[in-house]
């Protein structure tokens, strides 16, 4: 199981004015941090970028791989800002993500294609968030139909369910792990999936928020997720990733394998 770590995020107290400063030490700090903590892949988050996102995602991503050699998954619904760190990876980079919306959709999986990125297909469009696993089914349809239509190889697809909190839609958990469920029987071999794990403790207190993460991720295994945005400084979660990638026989056991 890939874990994609969440903490460059511009809406980060100290990451955000980073990114406005062109600051690197904060940014690289935390880079080399995540994947000392274990995190295989970092999540760089900008937001819209409205303004000099081209020149932002650029300068994130060349500051991030300085001080890091991991894969990058960049995040933002500025398109010129996304090609413009898709350009200067130096690793395959994961494009987080091309949401149903068909014009979303069609730009996102058309730099997939130009620069043969993984890409994270969100399962919601611009109705508004899946009532059910049935609907998000439908919506990974579309996503995989705009893949082949782009030349994209389905290896390089992540479906995501939409995690949505617990505290306002609990009943959405289940359906999220139904959604994972029948999205692996649409291809052979199973398209892989990832979730963006902190969703479902969102708004939830501060004490119960870890143990929400570490238990649906559990859930999430058991059905054979493939990925999770979390936070890799969450030492138990990161125990359980690793006991999750024992119990799969993904590498051998030892008794030292938390060390």
């Amino acid at each position: 199981m890939l874990i994609i770590g969440e903490k460059i995020n511009v809406m980060s107290m100290t990451i955000g004015p980073a990114m406005k400063n062109r600051d690197p030490k904060p940014i690289q700090d935390l880079a080399v941090a995540q994947v000392e903590a274990g995190a295989n892949v970092l999540d760089i988050n900008i937001g819209p970028a409205r303004k000099n996102g081209a020149e932002i995602m650029e300068w994130v991503v060349k500051t991030v791989q300085d001080a890091v050699d991991v894969m990058l998954c960049l995040d933002t619904t500025n398109a010129e800002a996304m090609e413009a760190g898709l350009k200067v990876c130096k690793k395959q980079p994961i494009i987080n993500s091309a949401s149903g919306e068909p014009n979303r959709l069609e730009t996102m999986m058309s730099l997939a294609a130009k620069y043969e990125a993984n890409v994270i297909g969100l399962t919601m469009t611009e109705t508004g968030i899946p009532r059910d696993a049935n609907e998000r089914l439908a919506i990974a349809v579309d996503i995989m139909t705009k893949m082949a239509e782009k030349g994209v190889p389905m290896e390089n697809l992540y479906l995501d369910p939409l995690i949505l909190p617990v505290a306002v839609a609990q009943e959405q958990a289940q359906e999220a792990i139904e959604a994972i469920k029948m999205f692996r029987q649409l291809n052979d071999p199973p398209i892989k999936t990832v979730v963006g794990l902190s969703n479902i403790s969102n708004g939830a207190p501060a004490e119960t928020k870890p143990l929400l993460d570490r238990t649906y991720l559990t859930m999430l295994a058991t059905v054979g997720l493939d990925a999770a945005i979390a936070d890799p400084f969450d030492k138990e979660l990161m125990d359980a990733v690793k006991t999750v990638r024992i119990l799969r026989n993904e590498v051998l056991y030892c008794h030292s394998y938390l060390d």
